[in-house]
């Protein structure tokens, strides 16, 4: 099948995106409506391990608790499936990425979003610049090099993969940073999603 966006990793930087996308549905867009959206989510994510205390805005919270609330934000949006199988391979042809799984399964989209955090990479079919991750606290990890996040045409990477630090916010924000890129090209113009009050 053919999405219009797929995102490999569902931690921080992958789920913010996916959100993000997610919510210029039901806007009154006519280009953002009827999009679909692909996570890949293994359930790999280092917030399973984590302890948020310093979160602006929100009470301290296991790690593992807010995976579960930003995954049930976007089911409320919907528009994005989520499949638990492992990413092989991402090829790129005449402008269409193709995405194959460890079961064999193959996906295409126009933009992929690489979210698969600084452990390891191991996806192959791509030609990429895998280096060690500077900002990391531990040795041997990695990162994508990029400019913007954009580590070829229309594939990006987000979170420790494009160098952030580890911490929840800048990962995130890494995340709706990208989703708003793809957005802008979608609309031919630049946006910014944000709700806004209603006027009285």
């Amino acid at each position: 099948m053919k999405y219009d966006v797929i995102i490999i990793g569902g931690g921080a930087s992958g789920l913010s995106c996916a959100l993000t996308l997610a919510s210029s549905r039901g806007r009154g867009w006519q280009w953002a409506e009827n999009r679909n959206y692909l996570l890949f989510d293994v359930g790999r994510s280092d917030l399973n391990k984590a302890y948020l205390k310093n979160v602006p805005g929100l009470d301290p919270i296991p790690g593992k608790e807010l995976l579960i609330k930003i995954k049930k934000q976007i089911q409320q949006w919907g528009g994005v499936e989520t499949l638990e199988e492992e990413v092989r391979s991402v090829s790129r042809e005449n402008g269409v990425y193709s995405v194959k799984t460890a079961l064999g399964k193959i996906f295409s989209a126009d933009y992929i979003v690489l979210a698969v955090g600084f452990h390891c990479f191991d996806i192959e079919g791509l030609e990429l610049e895998v280096k060690e991750n500077a900002k990391s606290p531990k040795p041997g990890r990695v990162m994508v090099k990029h400019k913007d996040f954009e580590a070829l045409p229309n594939l990006f990477v987000v979170g420790t993969l494009a160098g952030l630090s580890s911490h929840f916010t800048s990962c995130a924000g890494s995340g709706v940073e990208v989703a708003c890129e793809i957005l802008s090209r979608m609309a031919g113009k630049r946006i910014v999603i944000h709700d806004v009050p209603e006027e009285s």
